[in-house]
């Protein structure tokens, strides 16, 4: 007597079993916890402390952006803790998306991984057209500058007036990612070779920016120190203080998560996905606190409100010649953070093609690379013409409500597996029982909530299509319905 069919609800609940293996799919195990580590720290240093700082400072917080960031760093660090004890007691492939799958169902984990795919793509877009601004800047600065036409696409608009400012292509934005999708195909060990390069040259950069400040302190720029309190609002109630301006920073550790969809290619994942993820966190949200405090020291924080605050500081006390440095500094940041968010889409992408619920095709792992070459020259044709062509500012707001999301629904995974797998093998550990997660919850929920409402509307869309995507495609394909 055959058994009952399950229902439909009950399809969409269907629960990836737990089956830490260490299986790889082909792909190559080579990254060591120090490699992880430089995978974070190559992600999270970029935009957040070139850019955000200044901005922050002076529309949001004042000289509170230090607690802005540590705010935002410690909702950040209980999502890490969180990621932590699942990359190493759940592991796979994925990050977020395989953790919901075993802790919530397929259909949630669907959601998750639509929500990361959305997170790693649109980033990787928008900060090329950052690192082709400031690359244009350089070429300009030695005379070989590009025409206007070739430096934005043909649907920018003036930032000023609103009308229409386009030109033909973002060339650039386009170059910069077809070369990353060109060193992603070579293999993984070369990726992670240049991005600590490249991370080494960024550090050095700040680090001589912090050396140089310490000297330039004027501790009156402190005064008011809060300006806007923890939270107020102006008068058409935009919100304004350290919590308004969290959610605005928090923008600058994106991609620490990218860390943990490394598991397949880390030597020992139980060990150093958790040491990697830590670690960059820990050693980012330092480097963010010491930088926005000198800032705001050597710079009134009314007046930081530009493209380039780090760069501006320096040339407001005369030490001009720190400009090319702060632009190499900004020009390298600003690739190793697409190089990572670039390698985390495709692995999102091949852990939900392996569970069929995408087509097999981005799963499949080349023989010689090992690595994902289908699959990373779909993302990188994608991103270049939405580089290239598209202006981003609008859907770049959609990155952190998606990452903000994807915390969450980690932190609640942690809460879950806690109580219906009690003797699941951890060898990480969140300390605190549930409370960290709980916290993680708590404060991402809340920075979702200081977003602006459009922003949430268009993350509603942005669902929409992936329900629709999944009603027509995965439900039908998924492994575990067959």
């Amino acid at each position: 007597m055959s058994s009952a069919q399950p229902s439909f609800f009950q399809q969409l609940l269907r629960k990836k079993p737990i089956v830490n293996d260490g299986n790889s799919y082909g792909l190559k195990r080579c990254l060591s916890a120090f490699d992880l580590a430089m995978l974070g720290v190559g992600a999270i240093i970029g935009t957040g402390i070139f850019v955000l700082t200044g901005v922050a400072a002076a529309t949001t917080s004042g000289p509170a952006v230090v607690l802005s960031f540590m705010v935002a760093g410690a909702a950040c660090a209980f999502a890490a803790l969180a990621y932590a004890e699942l990359a190493a007691s759940v592991g796979g492939s994925g990050s977020a998306y395989g953790y919901s799958y075993a802790a919530f169902g397929e259909f949630l984990a669907w959601i998750i991984g639509w929500d990361l795919i959305l997170e790693y793509g649109v980033a990787v877009a928008a900060v090329a057209n950052g690192w082709a601004g400031y690359f244009n800047n350089a070429l300009a600065a030695i005379g070989l500058g590009l025409p206007e036409q070739l430096t934005k696409g043909p649907l920018a608009v003036h930032p000023v007036t609103g009308e229409a400012d386009g030109g033909l292509v973002n060339l650039p934005a386009v170059i910069v990612v077809l070369a990353l999708m060109v060193l992603l195909i070579s293999g993984v060990r070369q990726s992670a070779a240049l991005n600590r390069a490249m991370v080494f040259i960024k550090i050095l950069t700040i680090a001589v920016f912090l050396a140089v400040a310490i000297f330039h302190v004027n501790p009156d720029n402190w005064s008011p120190f809060m300006p806007y309190g923890w939270l107020s609002f102006d008068q058409v109630g935009k919100p304004l203080g350290v919590l308004a301006g969290a959610s605005i920073v928090f923008f600058a550790y994106i991609g620490f998560d990218a860390v943990s969809t490394a598991v397949d290619e880390a030597r020992n994942p139980q060990r150093d996905v958790p040491i990697g993820l830590i670690s960059s966190l820990v050693f980012c949200t330092l480097i963010y606190i010491a930088v926005s405090g000198l800032l705001t020291g050597i710079v009134y924080y009314t007046e930081l409100n530009v493209s380039s605050p780090v760069a501006f500081g320096l040339e407001r006390i005369g030490v001009n010649w720190a400009s090319a440095l702060v632009a190499t500094g900004v020009i390298t940041g600003l690739t190793t953070v697409m190089l990572v968010l670039y390698y985390a889409l495709t692995r999102v992408l091949v852990a939900m093609s392996r569970d069929g619920l995408l087509p097999g095709f981005f799963s499949d792992v080349n023989d010689k690379t090992h690595t994902p070459i289908k699959n990373t020259v779909i993302c990188g044709l994608v991103m270049a013409a939405m580089a290239g062509f598209v202006p981003l500012g609008a859907l770049a707001e959609l990155v952190n409500i998606g990452t903000l999301a994807a915390f969450v629904m980690v932190c609640i995974g942690v809460i879950i597996l806690r109580k219906t797998k009690p003797d699941l093998p951890r060898p990480f550990k969140a300390p605190g029982g549930i409370m960290l997660p709980v916290m993680g919850v708590i404060s991402c929920g809340a920075l979702i909530a200081f977003l602006p409402p459009h922003t949430h509307e268009r993350f509603i869309y942005w669902l929409l299509v992936g329900v629709v995507i999944y009603a027509c495609y995965g439900w039908r394909h998924s492994r575990l319905r067959k």
